[in-house]
């Protein structure tokens, strides 16, 4: 049990150190994973606090992966605008 608990915080250490180049759909995957498991109890109670650390990292990097990707679209929407503006003028 013990061992199974050390296991399971190694893996979260190693998957928050790789969470930049985690992919937004691989999170949202893993999120729904850690939400069946703790609708089936399928998680050992020793357990059940480090995936729901887990699932706030994974929820904050959605939210940064969705702001950033806003921001994106909002500047490539602008630029586009900016063309179209010009266009007009000439």
């Amino acid at each position: 049990m013990r061992v199974r608990h050390l296991v399971e915080l190694e893996k979260s250490n190693q998957e928050a150190m790789s969470k930049k180049s985690l992919k937004y759909s691989e999170a949202i995957e893993e999120l729904n994973q850690i939400l069946q498991d703790l609708e089936t109890e399928k998680i050992d109670v020793d357990d059940v606090s480090l995936k729901v650390k887990r699932a706030i990292e994974l929820i904050r990097l959605c939210r940064e992966k969705i702001q950033k990707t806003e921001m994106e679209v909002r500047e490539v929407v602008k630029e586009f605008e900016q063309e179209l503006s010009l266009d007009k003028e000439t």
